[in-house]
Parts: structure tokens; C-alpha cells; sequence
């Protein structure tokens, strides 16, 4: 008759112990029944959520040995109370610790309007401060060619611009065209407003109206959906709900990492 630890556990399930990992957010692991892959999330009591690299969320209990960790069995356990120490800024650059901001470069980066301003600062303001790019609003783009002559921009200062709305045959590319130089480097997106940039789902919307032609597309905007009509208001609720790069269509994304690495190139 084969023997029994006083435990009752049969020798041949006893296992070796495995390291005991605090479930931190962004921390990658793989759970091992099913192969999902992901970084934490979120780990609450009993269980924690993965978010793989397609956007999808997984919820696991934190069974022992129920993880990989670089190829390692763990045993994810939940962290320890106290203020987590972000590893990510909101656009997804890995966050550097007690870094300060850098003295401002000569560059700039021109955005349209004030809430194109706000929205860039939502998201990429930590990355902004610590390469020293400034960001402006023009007002509209209509003064853009004298703006950029009075910047007068060179090597050592190159002027990167952000365009609502910059489509083939618009007035908009007209005036990127006039102003554009190897220091000078203007790119846009497709919507007529930058609240479209936002991704609805993360403003608890459908998709955003379509307004008719002649009226404000913002009032419209208002009106269509329901809200009261205070643009300004309305735009707050919306920024409200932007916290990271998740929030924004790629067509925007795009555009800002890349104005951000040409002001930054060396």
C-alpha cells in the first residue's frame, strides 16, 4: 500500500514551490491553461485582468502556479497596499520616475485650437515636458504662413504642425503646401474636428452625428446627441473621458508621434 504524507497529499502531485509575483499593472504574464497572453490591468481580491495586445480582456483567479513569467511558473499574488508607481504615461512611453522636464527646445508644435491643445497635453503632456516640446494653438490655420515666417524655423528650431480636417483639395492642404520645408513639417487628420478623434465608445456614444453642411458642426454635435448646448461644457465631458492613448483614433495618433519624433531628431 503506497504511503501518504500526513498532509494526505500523494507524493507524486507534490510540486516544487514557485515564486510568489505581485500582480503590478503592466507586469506580462501568461496564463497557463488557456495560453491567453497579456499585462495586468487590474488585480482584485481572488482574481486578475490581462489585456492582450489586440485590445481583449481576460479575467483569471490567481490559482497558484497559475502564471508565466519569461517562460517561469509564478504565483501571482495581489500587491501590497500603497500608491503604484505608473510604468506607462497615458501615451503608452515608458514612464521615467522622478524625471524632470527639460528646458524648452527652440522647436515647436502648432495645433489648431485650444482643445486640440488640451487633448495633446491629455495624452502626451509627461513624454512633452521631458523632450522640452512646447505646445501652441494658432486659432486656425489661415495666418499659418505668417506665423511661420515670424518662428522662422531652421535645423535647430523645426516647427511641426497638427491640422484639423487636412484632406486632399481642402484649404487646409493648400496652406500645408505653402508653408512646408525640411524645417517645416505640417500633418493632419481627416476629421472635421478633433472631438471626432475621440474615440465614441470611450465617450459612451454610438458614433459621432453627422451634421449638415452650413451648420456648426460643434452645436450640432450638442443638438444631435442630446446634450445642452454649451460646446465648451460638452468638450470637458468628452476630455473627461480620455485617459490614455486608448481613447484616440490612430489617425490622430499617428500624426502627433510624429510630429513629436521630427521637432525631437537630432
Amino acid at each position: 500500500m503506497r504511503s501518504y504524507d500526513p498532509d494526505l497529499t500523494p507524493p507524486w502531485k507534490k510540486t516544487a514551490p514557485v515564486p510568489e509575483v505581485p500582480a503590478d499593472r503592466d507586469l506580462v504574464v501568461e496564463e497557463v491553461t488557456t495560453g491567453f497572453c497579456g499585462a495586468v490591468i487590474r488585480c482584485e481580491a481572488g482574481t486578475v485582468t490581462l489585456e492582450d495586445r489586440f485590445g481583449k480582456h481576460r479575467v483569471f483567479p490567481l490559482d497558484p502556479r497559475g502564471f508565466l513569467l519569461e517562460g517561469r511558473v509564478v504565483t501571482l499574488v495581489r500587491p501590497s497596499a500603497g500608491p503604484a508607481r505608473p510604468t506607462r504615461t497615458a501615451s503608452g512611453s515608458v514612464a521615467v520616475p522622478g524625471a524632470r522636464a527639460r528646458v524648452a527646445r527652440a522647436g515647436r508644435i502648432y495645433v489648431e485650437g485650444r482643445h486640440d491643445a488640451e487633448l495633446v497635453e491629455r495624452v502626451w503632456g509627461d513624454d512633452l515636458r521631458i523632450e522640452g516640446v512646447v505646445v501652441e494653438y494658432l486659432e486656425g490655420v489661415d495666418d499659418l504662413p505668417a506665423i511661420v515666417a515670424e518662428f522662422a524655423p531652421g535645423p535647430d528650431a523645426r516647427l511641426g504642425v497638427l491640422v484639423d480636417h487636412l484632406v486632399p483639395g481642402s484649404k487646409e492642404s493648400k496652406i500645408a503646401a505653402r508653408v512646408t520645408s525640411p524645417d517645416v513639417l505640417v500633418v493632419g487628420h481627416p476629421y472635421i474636428d478633433v472631438w471626432e478623434a475621440v474615440k465614441p465608445s470611450s465617450v459612451g456614444i454610438r458614433a459621432w452625428p453627422r451634421v449638415p453642411r452650413g451648420q456648426d458642426w460643434k452645436t450640432g454635435v450638442c443638438e444631435a446627441l442630446g446634450w445642452p448646448p454649451n460646446t465648451g461644457a460638452a468638450w470637458q465631458h468628452i476630455l473627461s473621458k480620455v485617459t490614455s492613448y486608448k481613447d484616440l483614433e490612430p489617425e490622430l495618433l499617428g500624426r502627433v508621434e510624429e510630429l513629436i519624433d521630427f521637432v525631437t531628431a537630432p
